[in-house]
């Protein structure tokens, strides 16, 4: 009689062990499919505020090269471009950064990680919004030299700050400052003095080919000179943008998690 009583109770113990082990893995399966969530949540917030971030820096593009004080680094290739094909700005964005892309893939060959050819995508889209943002301001007119200095600094600012959203973002380097890290990992120096020297030889490609075939020097001016606040703004602007991005990304996981410990 004990003997039936004790295998009852050890078979009671192994359907308990059984539904409780059931149990566990439900709520693993459970927490497996939130977190994923979680994640697929994370990453569209992070592409909306790089979207947010290249929708700002193509105005301060816009504002650029409306004051007609040169362009910034990045953008003085483009410019003389467009002067020379006809090609809009946006277009020639697009040609120019995906060239430098390329530049990227010959330099780092085999350690090139293909995901980074999201920046062609980022290309594109930052091109297609330029051409929006210049013909928005198409029919401003600037009449005194303070007032081409007023837009300027207005659009550096603006790039600063699109910047600062892009660096928040955390998804994707744009074509430039990834050309400048695709040297760094084969010459050993800082990525701040390769940024430097990636930009002073965009400009002097702007300015061999606007010597070579335009009338004179075009894109090139002390609103270029200017443009070096860039990074120094945008380092700035990351003290306030990438904890309010950081705080936002993940606040939605932090009041799930919140609910459920309640």
């Amino acid at each position: 009689m004990k003997e039936i009583v004790s295998s009852e109770q050890g078979a009671a113990d192994v359907s308990a062990q059984s539904m409780d082990a059931q149990k566990e893995c439900a709520e693993e399966e459970k927490g497996g499919k939130r977190d994923i969530r979680k994640m697929i949540v994370a990453y569209i917030k992070r592409y909306l505020i790089l979207v947010v971030g290249l929708c700002i820096m193509s105005i301060g593009v816009a504002f650029s090269i409306k004051a007609g004080l040169g362009t910034s680094p990045i953008s003085s290739v483009p410019y003389v471009l467009n002067l020379i094909t006809g090609l809009s700005i946006g277009t020639t964005t697009i040609i120019a950064n995906s060239v430098i892309v390329l530049l990227q893939i010959l330099i780092l060959r085999k350690k090139y990680q293909p995901i980074q050819l999201l920046q062609v995508l980022v290309a594109v889209v930052f091109g297609l919004l330029t051409d929006v943002a210049v013909w928005c301001v198409e029919g401003v007119v600037l009449t005194a030299y303070w007032q081409q200095w007023l837009i300027c600094i207005a659009g550096i600012v603006l790039v600063a700050v699109g910047v600062s959203f892009e660096v928040a973002a955390h998804v994707v380097t744009l074509p430039g400052e990834g050309l400048a890290l695709a040297l760094c990992r084969v010459i050993r120096l800082k990525f701040g003095y390769m940024k430097v020297i990636v930009d002073v030889s965009l400009v002097v490609i702007a300015v061999a080919l606007s010597f070579g075939f335009l009338p004179g020097l075009q894109g090139v001016r002390e609103g270029t000179l200017a443009a070096v606040f860039v990074g120094l703004l945008a380092k700035q602007f990351n003290r306030l943008t990438v904890p309010l991005a950081d705080k936002w990304i993940e606040g939605n996981s932090c009041g799930q998690e919140g609910n459920r410990t309640e």
